[in-house]
């Protein structure tokens, strides 16, 4: 009931985005002064709104909700001599009327459990030289262990030193992380320390029209080593059907006692044809005695994960195994989802099993070329091991409207 409620007086605050005006400053132009980075300077962001609301099935749980408004504005200067800098500052906030009590019915995932969160999200120096970046300070990176995770109101961003070289089909990354924000590292901490130490990481991509192939090293400090391998392959039998298959292997070495420790493999294919999209996944988390797998700085690299569930929450100690098939149906600029995932876990050194299913139901709709995006997800989570209603029982609906500039 909450959900129904709520979700009406969402649609209500979030009708002014749909009239933003489209502006945009361009920076194509390298600066040849100083002034001229500014002149040349440009503005982008994101303006979203955001309802989330879980109905919880565990006894004497109460159901939680929350709508936010917010977004980014970024400053980037124009390049001189190969350097730059840029600035952004991410907000969001509650709308009080729209939103459960704070410390009762209130949903703390969008703006804290205080109700409102700002952050300057981006503060870096970068320096261009052709085939070499550089960049120092707060920036946005996605690799398979540390990664934006863009799905709520405020994204994950770091604090790290980065260097990446193209060359040809190679991309190369090295750097380390010092720390790290947004909805992942729990927007009540702020920014935390990614790794006791930092993390330092080094990876290498390669891609051509039908191969792509990941090879990523973490040393997570106090923490694990952790190695991380994919592969997909990909073919188009013809402009409206095409194939695609890939593996990929997760290895994390415990570091000083801290019971991470894991071997995960998994598998995915693709069918796509003629807008539908049919796809199969797996994952197998070998057991470890007193050990479990960690997911990363972020929404992980699995082939599994579903909107909230993800292997990792079953791996302590025990066998455990995912397997997700999914469908969408993709028409001009409306897609349709649906997916369907099993997370199974044998029993660990006590005797307790793990099986949760998850689906999740989607559909997402963008317009204004591509500038405004409305995405809904309906999920529902089960506690198929339990007797009695568990924190894996509910149902959860989030609706998002983000206008770009």
């Amino acid at each position: 009931m909450g959900i129904v409620i709520n979700l009406s007086l969402f649609c209500l605050l979030i009708s002014p985005l749909l009239v933003v005006a489209d502006e945009k400053i361009e920076a194509e132009k390298e600066a040849t002064t100083i002034s001229e980075m500014f002149e040349e300077g440009k503005i982008s962001g994101e303006i979203r709104s955001m309802y989330v609301g879980y109905d919880l099935k565990k006894a004497g749980e109460k159901d939680i909700y929350a709508t936010a408004i917010g977004g980014h504005l970024k400053y980037e200067l124009a390049e001189l001599n190969g350097f730059s800098a840029a600035a952004a500052f991410a907000l969001s906030h509650d709308i009080g009327f729209a939103t459960g009590d704070e410390g009762v019915k209130q949903n703390p995932e969008l703006s804290s459990s205080d109700g409102e969160y700002s952050v300057l999200r981006e503060a870096y120096l970068n320096y261009n030289g052709g085939n070499f970046n550089f960049r120092v300070g707060r920036q946005l990176i996605d690799t398979p262990l540390a990664d934006s995770d863009d799905i709520r109101m405020i994204a994950n961003t770091f604090e790290a030193y980065i260097a990446s070289y193209q060359l040809s089909n190679f991309s190369f990354m090295v750097g380390k992380l010092q720390k790290w924000q947004g909805y992942d590292a729990d927007l009540d901490s702020g920014w935390v320390r990614a790794g006791e130490d930092g993390t330092w990481f080094g990876g290498v991509n390669y891609a051509d029209d039908m191969i792509e192939a990941n090879a990523w090293y973490y040393n997570i400090t106090k923490l694990t080593n952790a190695a991380y391998f994919d592969l997909t392959l990909g073919y188009e039998i013809n402009s409206d059907i095409s194939i695609s298959a890939a593996v990929q292997y997760l290895n994390e070495n415990e570091i000083s006692s801290s019971a991470t420790k894991a071997n995960i493999y998994g598998a995915l294919a693709e069918l796509s044809a003629y807008g539908f999209t049919f796809g199969a996944a797996y994952n197998k988390s070998n057991r470890k005695a007193g050990k479990e797998s960690f997911s990363g700085f972020g929404g992980g690299a699995l082939f599994t994960s579903m909107d909230t569930m993800i292997l990792n929450e079953i791996t302590y100690d025990r066998d455990a195994e995912a397997v997700v098939g999914s469908i969408s149906y993709e028409i001009d600029k409306l897609t349709l989802s649906y997916a369907y995932g099993d997370f199974d876990g044998d029993a660990d050194g006590f005797g307790d099993r793990a099986h949760v299913v998850e689906q999740d139901i989607g559909a997402e709709y963008s317009i204004i070329k591509d500038k405004l995006l409305v995405r809904a997800i309906y999920a529902v989570q089960n506690d198929k091991e339990s007797l009695v209603k568990t924190d894996n029982d509910w149902s959860r609906f989030q609706l998002m409207v983000a206008y770009s500039f």
